[in-house]
């Protein structure tokens, strides 16, 4: 006879006291299988212009490939781009970390005015930038005229990280190394610079990655990088294995970065002891040094800001009055800023989900998505455009072919990364605690976002919409490419003055891409003004000698 054992009724859904596997279960967070399946869709539309690439080179063969990858030519562009990216950034790390603790650590006179005027030059296109010091002087070309252009185009990418982490990190850790007999200079070092280590590698990380998808500036230059020659093979030459192989050497190299930056930034606390242990920022007086050190920002932003837009007015007197007619200018100011506000709003939206899920859940998968998006940023914006029309083409049937929807499309997929860094940043910071009360409450996950999630996360919405409207309004190659029949923008008018040597036609559309662009700039130069934010701090700081 076989005894059953005894029904005890149905087991609670809850965790049972003692049972340790459950209790875990019940506090382990349930995946987010919406929120995944969106940040899906948003990376497989992202890497659209690699799947573009390596269909190309499976075209064409392993053979053909490889020979076209390991020509003298490769070697060459190798060289140039690789030396460039290295000088640049360098330079734009020096640069923009002594600008940020001028402006955040000293008593800099009239320092929040400076502070705003060394992030303009971001709003400025690096082929207007170039074009500003090149129609003044030939000492600006090649090599020379690269390293300077890009340093004063880009600088500012270093400055707001390493701005916000000096204003986030607490300076007691100086005091303490200074009281235990270390010297200023070794103090900077060893503790200031550590503080902003991590801030410091991401800036040089996106100027590195932005040196490597740069044309226009190199082009007006006669700077030949991969950029330049894969823009050559594709549109004149018509030899797409060519530019395809060019182009994953340059995929290849925006990989070694991404995996350096990881490697390099480590892990670990870097800023402060703990919850409210900020101490009261002090100030250190230049002295003798405020005049020099005046003048040094005065040159600074003289040289990026000063050179293009004093060299538009240059060339627009000397055009004549001819110079500021036609109405091409106006059509081209509200095509450049209908594509840029649809784009800023895609990819701020797009931004969103990725954001929430490698914030809110973090893991190795959803950490390696991210990092996926970042690949975007090395690759030219001509990739970029001839990827989506060859989808368009082929798949679709040449469905919105040159139409705006897939030049908005190309934007938002250029400028994704920049979107997220920003979307991440405010997700970072709101407290996950006020989401789990709502939901506590009975209140649905799509009502919490609604509700909660987005007033919190806000200033990073803007500061993703700003900078992704701003990079948008810059943008050419993509442009050059994907722009509707008929239509123009502020970049693709100033290209064409520009290439037939129409200097004077051409420095409107710069001044008004400037004027254009100033606006979102600000607004992210406020944004990372209060990233991350401090402890109220009621009374001025302290200055001491």
């Amino acid at each position: 006879m076989t005894i059953s054992p005894p029904r005890l009724g149905p087991r609670p859904s809850g965790p049972v006291p003692g049972d340790d596997d459950a209790i875990v279960a019940a506090l382990r967070p349930r995946r987010p299988k919406v929120l995944l399946g969106v940040s899906l869709f948003v990376v497989a539309v992202l890497v659209l212009p690699l799947a573009f690439l390596l269909t190309e080179a499976d075209g064409s063969g392993a053979t053909k490939l490889w020979h076209l990858v390991w020509r003298s030519l490769t070697a060459s562009l190798l060289w140039n781009t690789v030396r460039l990216t290295v000088v640049v950034t360098v330079l734009c790390a020096v640069i923009g970390t002594l600008a940020a603790y001028g402006v955040e650590r000293t008593d800099l006179p009239a320092r929040r005015v400076w502070a705003v005027l060394v992030v303009v030059p971001f709003a400025i296109p690096d082929f207007v930038v170039s074009f500003g010091w090149s129609s003044l002087s030939t000492w600006v070309q090649g090599f020379r005229g690269a390293v300077v252009v890009m340093t004063l185009a880009v600088y500012p990418l270093v400055y707001l990280p390493v701005s916000a982490s000096l204003r986030g990190a607490d300076p007691g850790q100086e005091e303490i190394a200074l009281s235990l007999g270390a010297s200023r200079l070794s103090t900077f070092v060893r503790i200031t610079l550590g503080q902003a280590r991590r801030a410091i590698l991401g800036g040089c990380l996106l100027v590195a990655l932005v040196i490597l998808a740069e044309y226009g500036a190199f082009e007006i230059l006669g700077y030949q990088t991969f950029t330049t020659e894969i823009f050559t093979e594709f549109t004149i030459g018509f030899d797409t294995s060519s530019a395809c192989a060019l182009s994953l050497v340059l995929v290849a190299l925006s990989l070694v970065l991404l995996v350096g930056d990881g490697a390099w930034r480590g892990g670990g606390r870097v800023s402060r002891g703990g919850p409210g242990a900020q101490r009261q920022l002090v100030r250190r007086r230049l002295g003798r040094g405020k005049l020099p050190v005046t003048f040094a920002y005065a040159l600074l932003v003289l040289a990026g800001l000063g050179v293009p837009v004093g060299s538009s007015i240059y060339w627009i007197f000397e055009g004549g009055a001819h110079a500021l007619v036609g109405a091409s200018l106006g059509s081209a100011a509200l095509h450049t800023v209908g594509y840029s506000l649809a784009a800023a709003l895609v990819a701020t939206a797009m931004a969103v989900p990725v954001a929430l899920l490698v914030v809110r859940h973090p893991g190795r998968l959803h950490l390696l998505l991210e990092r996926t998006t970042f690949l975007v940023l090395a690759m030219p914006g001509l990739v970029v455009a001839l990827a989506i029309s060859y989808f368009s083409e082929h798949d679709l049937n040449g469905f919105g072919h040159q139409s705006a929807p897939l030049l908005v499309l190309a934007y938002s997929i250029l400028f994704f990364p920049l979107a997220l860094v920003c979307v991440r940043a405010s997700v970072a910071q709101s407290p996950v605690g006020l989401e789990e009360v709502a939901g506590s409450l009975g209140v649905r996950r799509l009502g919490t976002l609604v509700r909660v999630t987005f007033p919190l996360i806000a200033p990073g919405l803007g500061a993703a919409f700003c900078l992704v409207f701003l990079s948008a309004v810059t943008e050419l190659t993509a442009t050059l490419i994907l722009i509707p029949t008929g239509a123009e923008t502020l970049a693709t008018q100033f290209w064409a003055y520009q290439q037939n040597l129409s200097y004077g036609q051409a420095a409107p559309f710069a001044l008004v891409i400037i004027a254009i662009a100033a606006v979102p700039s600000y607004v992210l130069e406020r944004f990372f003004d209060r990233l991350p934010l401090r402890r109220a701090v009621t009374r001025a700081p302290k200055v001491v000698t």
